[in-house]
């Protein structure tokens, strides 16, 4: 039977969600997947989790980079025995360290794939617009000068719809495809914090936060909007902006 499965956590203490693998060998850094298959592992007792094998393998929606949060990752895993959804939840959650949570466990069909069946993802990036530090900021971005989220609001609309995003991808990507398609290109701004919501089909690596650096150089340097669009069409990443701090990024949901 395939489950599927919804993962919360922070990612701050950990290299990303994925298990990286070097010349075949498994890197023993910690990671939200290596996590999830040990506390999955130890509660059905199949396989040594001490010696990082992986009897139970698991399928993320997609990769989040280290610092990078989730309120909404989804996963899926192969198990051929029935399991009680509310004992699983319970146990895996008390042997999943703190800062890692699962829930709304369910069976799905096995043509259900959590990485290729997604139709959209929503990430949303939080930074801090004020210019003094207080104790419970953390490591979220702060930026010091005055945002002005109108104009952050008619850049971003530059971004909606399919485009080729090579502008604002990092070196690390992958899959050849530089094309996605965005929905929703959204900013608000609450007391001192911004919120930038990105809705879209696929996000290329570091995307998120490439925009995000884009704006703020934007802002900062008191460029017309209209640059957004200009990087856009460039598909050219030296154009773009900074690839700021993953912390304040947190991926929020994933439909299917």
């Amino acid at each position: 039977m395939r489950y599927a499965l919804d993962v919360q956590y922070l990612g701050k203490n950990y290299a990303g969600s994925q298990i990286q693998f070097e010349n075949g060998e498994m890197i023993k850094e910690p990671t939200i997947q290596g996590e999830i298959e040990r506390a999955i592992s130890t509660l059905i007792k199949c396989g040594n989790p001490a010696e990082n094998t992986r009897p139970i393998k698991t399928i993320f929606s997609g990769r989040t980079d280290k610092g990078v949060n989730s309120l909404g990752q989804v996963i899926h895993f192969d198990y051929d025995k029935d399991i009680v959804a509310s004992d699983f939840i319970y146990h895996v959650n008390e042997i999943l360290p703190d800062d890692i949570s699962v829930d709304n466990l369910r069976i799905v069909p096995s043509s259900f794939h959590a990485q290729k069946s997604a139709k959209s993802r929503y990430y949303r990036y939080e930074l801090i617009n004020r210019r003094y530090k207080q104790a419970f900021d953390g490591d979220i971005l702060r930026v010091k000068y005055v945002l002005n989220v109108e104009r952050m609001q008619n850049a971003l609309n530059f971004l909606l719809g399919e485009h080729d995003f090579s502008s604002f991808k990092s070196s690390g990507t992958l899959n050849p495809s530089k094309v996605c398609f965005i929905t929703r290109a959204e900013v608000e701004k609450q007391g001192d914090k911004v919120f930038i919501h990105i809705e879209g089909n696929r996000f290329l690596y570091n995307m998120v936060r490439t925009i995000v650096g884009t704006l703020l150089e934007i802002e900062g340097h008191k460029l017309p909007v209209e640059h957004m669009k200009t990087v856009l069409e460039a598909k050219d990443r030296r154009k773009a902006g900074q690839t700021v701090s993953p912390y304040g990024l947190t991926l929020v949901k994933v439909s299917y």
